[in-house]
């Protein structure tokens, strides 16, 4: 008996209380979304599996900066307390990664063709300014928060991860959520937003094949725009170097390993790591004091407005 007593005493069910039980069913609806709706799937199986271990007492699967330097030799390190500090916070390792993968998988020959479709890109940052906006001042967030949270109007996963770990790692978990959430949505969301701001006719425009590139464009590209970017911005440098890096890699034509390697193996492994880490920042009772409805609605907000700033 007293053995068994202290079987229990040490588990993770005396240390467990409502917040880590809802957390376990948001894990769980996430994984959920991503088997049978098939909504982000490669980042919200990782992100909800990490939410849940997360959340297990006792496992030390938390994912923060706290508790991660041991006493002495006797002591562990804390595994996603280590990866988070060292490779999201304050290494900055993992989103810039996913960037150079992404920049192995791109090809900007379709923009490159018709220049004018920046402008779709700079209109569509209008739900940026406006959330982040409405959450400074209509739900009391901080500025750095309002930023973090106005970031997932950009649609674009490692970004939003990269700038709210360095702004308000608190939110970590449920801005991403959100932002990956409404990426997976967005052949729900966009369709209704374009059929109220366009006519029948203009959605009836027929796009003719863009002009051809040349080899030396897509090979200037990648260098004039990290370059000019880049000093222009330096704090971009980090994503939007290595998403360059990567194209360089893609269009040189001698660097078919290297291109391959980024874009998948690498790209893979690192995804599994960034959505587990994401995960693992959604403890409950911290999670939860975050106000999450209302980053998720900031979050539909700013995808709205994006999309409606790109299409006018």
């Amino acid at each position: 008996m007293e053995i068994l007593e202290k079987l229990i005493d040490s588990s993770g069910f005396v240390g467990l209380e409502w917040q880590n039980g809802l957390m376990f069913i948001v894990g769980g609806i996430l994984i959920t979304l991503a088997i049978r709706k098939n909504f982000e799937p490669l980042l919200l199986v990782p992100i909800g599996f990490g939410a849940i271990l997360a959340n297990i007492p006792g496992a030390e699967m938390v994912a923060n900066d706290k508790d991660l330097y041991p006493v002495d030799a006797k002591d562990k390190w804390p595994l996603f307390a280590f990866i988070y500090n060292y490779a999201v916070s304050k290494a900055e390792l993992l989103p810039p990664i996913i960037f150079m993968g992404v920049g192995a998988l791109t090809d900007f020959r379709p923009l490159l063709s018709r220049p004018i479709t920046f402008l779709l890109g700079a209109a569509a940052q209008l739900g940026i300014f406006f959330a982040a906006l409405g959450a400074f001042y209509l739900f009391g967030f901080s500025v750095k928060e309002a930023a973090a949270i106005g970031i997932i109007g950009g649609a674009d996963g490692p970004t939003t991860i990269f700038l709210t770990a360095k702004l308000a790692p608190h939110l970590l978990g449920a801005v991403a959520v959100a932002a990956y959430s409404y990426m997976a949505l967005v052949p729900v969301i966009q369709p209704p937003i374009i059929r109220v701001l366009t006519t029948q006719k203009e959605r009836e425009i027929d796009m003719p094949q863009a002009r051809p590139v040349s080899k030396a464009a897509v090979l200037i590209f990648p260098v004039a725009t990290c370059l000019i970017t880049v000093l222009f911005i330096p704090a971009s440098g980090p994503l939007l170097g290595m998403l360059m890096f990567g194209n360089l890699l893609r269009e040189s034509g001698v660097t078919q390993r290297l291109s391959s390697t980024a874009s998948g193996p690498l790209i893979n492994i690192v995804t599994i790591f960034l959505g587990l880490i994401v995960g693992a920042t959604m403890e409950g009772t911290a999670f939860l004091k975050g106000s999450p409805l209302a980053i998720l609605a900031l979050g539909m907000v700013a995808f709205w407005l994006s999309t409606a700033g790109g299409v006018v």
